[in-house]
């Protein structure tokens, strides 16, 4: 992710300092980028610069390190930062951030990319355009398989529908509504994940638009999102592209999208960059992600 991002500031001509830890993810960002990197992680970089802090910061860095990181920014003075979702390993984690942000009053954005796809962007069009959600429903089914062997952690993948089933969490709920009345169930179990593997559930947002979910860690299955409007259904399937379905058809076609940025660039990253270093819009920050958080857990069984 920080080569990602940093391959967008400097298209953006934004000047920046790049810090690392290990000299293998160092020598690779450069070999990447053909920009330096500053080794040996934040603690040394503060000590070798001990002048005024830079008043913004992008943390991308793996889950379990992402507080940790974070909080010792707020802790040297920096005062706008650009979060890597989902903001921390767990609720524990993100809460300890908050805290320290609110005393040192430091804002605190959580990157959220698939807000900011092409797709995106196209369906809020057909929304606002429609008069608003009626319904939508989304499934987070994870490729297990693939997961168990994966190079994560015990703790991450404990953690996992925060991790990363979060991604097209947070994308339904930005389209659809917040839940404001949800009803969950789990069952099953795997072995790197043990609460749950199936996941069901229905709810209403505060738009007043009926939601359910699913996903079946167990089976087959892909991310998706289906939202309903009173002329059309839109469909993410998969997330960087967008199919519609007209009230009275039965011919799902494929919506023309402006995709150039996604396609040169990580999709929906530049755009969510652009926000954060200037209007903020829909980015959302860390008392909102926690906030959320409520039905990530209500989710998850907890």
């Amino acid at each position: 992710m920080a080569t990602e991002y940093a391959k967008i500031l400097k298209a953006l001509k934004k000047p920046l300092v790049v810090v690392g830890r290990s000299e293998k993810s160092a020598a690779n960002f450069e070999q990447v980028t053909g920009m330096s990197v500053v080794r040996g992680g934040l603690k040394i970089w503060f000590k070798k610069n001990a002048g005024p802090a830079p008043s913004t910061a992008i943390v991308a860095v793996d889950e379990e390190q992402l507080g940790l990181t974070t909080r010792l920014l707020i802790s040297r003075g920096i005062k706008t930062i650009l979060l890597e979702k989902p903001g921390g390993l767990n609720v524990a984690d993100l809460k300890k951030t908050q805290k320290l942000a609110k005393e040192k009053e430091c804002k605190i954005f959580i990157a959220y990319n698939r807000r900011f796809y092409a797709s995106t962007l196209k369906a809020q069009e057909y929304i606002k355009k429609d008069g608003g959600v009626t319904s939508f429903n989304f499934d987070f089914t994870e490729r297990s398989d693939r997961i168990e062997t994966a190079p994560f952690s015990a703790k991450v993948k404990k953690e996992w529908l925060l991790a990363n089933s979060s991604h097209v969490i947070d994308l339904a709920f930005f389209l659809g509504g917040k839940p404001e009345k949800i009803n969950s169930r789990i069952a099953g179990s795997l072995n790197w994940h043990p609460r749950a593997s199936i996941y069901v559930g229905a709810g209403i947002s505060i738009s007043k638009a009926l939601f359910s979910y699913h996903a079946n860690w167990e089976s087959a299955g892909r991310w998706s999102v289906e939202i309903m409007t009173p002329k059309r259904k839109l469909i993410f399937r998969p997330l960087e592209k967008l199919q519609m379905q007209k009230m009275g058809s039965m011919v799902v076609e494929e919506v023309r999208i402006d995709d150039k940025l996604d396609a040169k660039f990580k999709s929906g990253l530049y755009r969510l960059t652009q926000s954060f270093l200037t209007t903020q819009k829909d980015l959302p920050t860390v008392d909102e992600q926690m906030e959320n958080l409520r039905y990530y857990e209500l989710i998850n069984g907890r």
